[in-house]
């Protein structure tokens, strides 16, 4: 009796060992299987504009994680109800459910599936793969021990209820509530909750969206489960199964307006501040950017007129690209890479183009007048030359009209390109390159073709816009930024945007230029279009055989923007090029402008301590000349010279006297039509000339007639 009584305390023992070492077991396991990171719920982040305003929302799962207390109580019973009537009874494993579930396998002769609790759900979600055997069905009970020792079960049911996925896209409780009913968790019915619960089920078959009738049969039974468990009373349980579902579906907005600003958010997000895009899609982060929402979703419905953009091919239209930027901060506010631009596709702004002739204020004539040597009224060689050291380069005017001289500020108003050409000649290509690299154009090229924009490899939009900010802000570069700041979860700033600029041109540099750059806007190859501001700008346009041209741009700013405009085909082929031209791309640019109501009625300002850039003297020619004998100073013989003075009272007139073969300058006015000639012998006068001279150009027009003097009296004539 004593040895039977000893072998039984034998096995007892025994069976109490395997029982410690075995939850010792499970414990250890638990752990290797649980990795706390796993646990981390992905985030949706969000970019917002400087006022605050949502812009988009980034994200792989639609979630935005809410703390149990944020969940009613009812809605928490309707899950418990519904998924694990035990959970607040069991340590993770049902084991009644279990062996409920066996016999219904049994019966139906199915796998053993079902018996889940909330805690293995959870299990299953975060740490395992959906995929049906004995072996995962053991980690998911070993996992579920192990979270139920570590958490409290309002974390569990918090977890649960956070990583949920709901159906349309929905990942979490808040977003199945913001999708489904347009409210904030907190605000949820019982009614709500139980619909919500249904989905747990099968997000697909008890869709209240694709299956309204199915998921008002689960919603009620989950109301007659919230009953029978005494969450709520069998009255109120058949009052809200009379009740519809109540729907009330979130709109989604598509917003492709924003897609090319997003896609270079998360490319700068990932350069500069080192955020991979599945750290931002996940993280929860609150992003600032520079955004100004009018200009974005301007310059997109205009993207859209094919007024802008013409081309040959009546199948295809012209692409385009558009930058505009904030001047003093770098801010970018609105981009387009395309007229049909898809996310993370080709995005135009950052392709490298030919920049023809906006070429020229940043390689020729911005370093020249920066130079001291020359000013916007100085003369500039209009011939076609050919540059025998480069190539026998022969640069030709696009109408093939040569005036022999030109004024720097007219070259630029028409954009011819032989002074263009010759001025960089004159300075080197090196002295130029010096500044072409100071604003951010690397370019490898050596030859005097910069001058008329034409490179190997181009330069992109947004480059461009970075290197005309140099003429509004002063002589300034500024460098570009997508991103204000950026705010992690728990809302603390961990990166925000620092103004990077790079001084270029002197101030008078650039103010002489804003003076210029106005003119082409007003008079020149800018004109077309209108625009309600003060404008001040460059097109550009390179041209395609003889039928059309391979790229229109403009570059331009106001007080307030710079930007650039890029049309053209991604290709261009004799089938393939553009009618239109670079005044297509200067109207596209001044309508976007006219948009913008922060962008209306400006005005430049010249800073202190620059000379202001006169309007031009304009040289007309003296045809009514006379010449009159009359008495001069102390009595004596005098030349009485009148001619019709020119317009512009800032003309000085030079007076010649021509005697014995030799032509002496006797004396100047300024602005006014007669000179009086004293102490002119009336037997030896020889004959006078007017020739009107440019003092902003240093350089005399045409001369008048010469006229010899009629020494009778006025009385006596006729």
């Amino acid at each position: 009796m004593l040895k039977k009584v000893l072998i039984a305390f034998e096995l007892i023992l025994g069976v109490f060992i395997l029982g410690i070492f075995g939850y010792i077991v499970i414990i250890f396991a638990g752990d290797l299987m649980i990795n706390k990171q796993d646990l981390v719920m992905d985030t949706a982040s969000k970019i917002v504009d400087e006022n605050g305003h949502t812009i988009s929302s980034l994200f792989i799962e639609n979630r935005k994680p809410v703390s149990i207390d944020q969940i009613p109580k009812h809605v928490q019973e309707a899950f418990v109800s519904a998924e694990d009537t035990r959970f607040y009874k069991h340590h993770g494993i049902d084991v009644r459910g279990i062996f409920r579930a066996l016999g219904k396998d049994i019966l139906t002769g199915s796998k053993a599936q079902g018996g889940s609790t909330i805690t293995q759900q959870l299990a299953k979600r975060v740490f395992l793969t959906s995929q049906k055997s004995v072996f995962r069905k053991v980690k998911e009970m070993i996992i579920a021990l192990t979270l139920e020792r570590r958490y409290s079960k309002p974390q569990i049911l918090e977890m649960y209820l956070n990583q949920a996925y709901f159906g349309e896209g929905a990942y979490g409780i808040q977003a199945a509530s913001k999708y489904f009913f347009n409210k904030d968790v907190s605000d949820l019915t019982v009614e709500e909750g139980a619909t919500l619960a249904a989905l747990m089920k099968s997000p697909v078959q008890y869709s209240p969206v694709a299956h309204p009738k199915q998921s008002l049969e689960r919603r009620n039974l989950i109301l007659s489960l919230m009953a029978k468990q005494g969450y709520i009373s069998p009255q109120e349980a058949v009052r809200l199964k009379g009740k519809t579902l109540g729907l009330n579906i979130e709109k989604k907005t598509d917003q492709p307006e924003y897609y090319t600003y997003i896609d270079m958010v998360l490319d700068e997000a990932k350069k500069k501040y080192h955020l991979s895009n599945r750290e931002v899609l996940t993280g929860g982060y609150k992003i600032v950017v520079p955004m100004d929402i009018e200009a974005q979703k301007a310059s997109y419905e205009r993207f859209k007129d094919n007024k802008y953009f013409r081309g040959s091919n009546p199948h295809q239209s012209p692409q385009g690209a558009f930058v505009l930027m904030d001047p003093k901060t770098g801010g970018v506010m609105a981009v387009q890479g395309g007229r049909d631009y898809v996310r993370k596709g080709l995005n135009r702004v950052d392709i490298k183009r030919q920049p023809a002739s906006t070429f020229k204020p940043l390689a020729v004539y911005g370093p020249a007048l920066d130079s001291g040597k020359y000013q916007p009224y100085s003369l500039l060689t209009d011939k076609k030359i050919t540059y025998h050291k480069y190539h026998d380069y022969t640069p030709t005017n696009y109408n093939h009209v040569y005036t022999g001289k030109m004024t720097m500020y007219d070259a630029l108003t028409i954009s011819a390109n032989a002074p263009a050409v010759w001025l960089l000649n004159q300075m080197g290509v090196d002295y130029s390159k010096q500044y072409l690299d100071k604003l951010g154009l690397r370019i490898p090229d050596r030859g005097l073709a910069i001058a008329l924009g034409g490179l190997k490899e181009g330069v992109t939009p947004l480059q461009l816009t970075e290197a005309f900010s140099s003429f509004p802000n002063n002589g300034t570069k500024v460098k570009p930024y997508f991103i204000q700041a950026i705010y992690d979860s728990n809302g603390d700033l961990v990166a925000h945007a620092k103004t990077d600029t790079t001084k270029v041109f002197r101030k008078q540099t650039a103010w002489y230029m804003t003076e210029m750059l106005r003119n082409v806007v007003k008079n020149g190859t800018g004109k077309q279009g209108h625009v309600n501001t003060a404008l001040a700008g460059k097109t550009g346009s390179t041209a395609y055989g003889t039928k059309g041209l391979g790229n229109a741009w403009f570059a331009g700013y106001t007080p307030r923007a710079v930007g650039a405009v890029w049309i053209g085909y991604d290709k261009t082929t004799k089938e393939q090029y553009l009618t239109g031209g670079s005044g297509d791309a200067a109207m596209l640019f001044k309508d976007i402008i006219n948009d913008l109501p922060d962008q209306q009625n400006l005005s430049f300002h010249k800073p202190s301590g620059v000379d202001s850039l006169d309007t031009p003297i304009r040289l007309g020619k003296i045809t009514d000349l006379r010449a009159d004998g009359t008495i001069g100073h102390m009595g004596l013989p005098a030349v009485k010279l009148t001619w019709t003075p020119l317009k512009d009272d800032r003309v000085v007139y030079h007076i010649y006297q021509m005697k014995d073969g030799t032509k002496t300058q006797i004396g100047e006015v300024t602005g006014k039509g007669e000179f009086v000639a004293d102490y002119i012998n009336p037997l030896h006068s020889g004959s006078f000339e007017v020739v009107p001279y440019n003092p902003q150009t240093k350089h005399e027009g045409k001369p008048s007639s010469k006229e010899k003097v009629d020494w009778v009296p006025k009385f006596l004539r006729g």
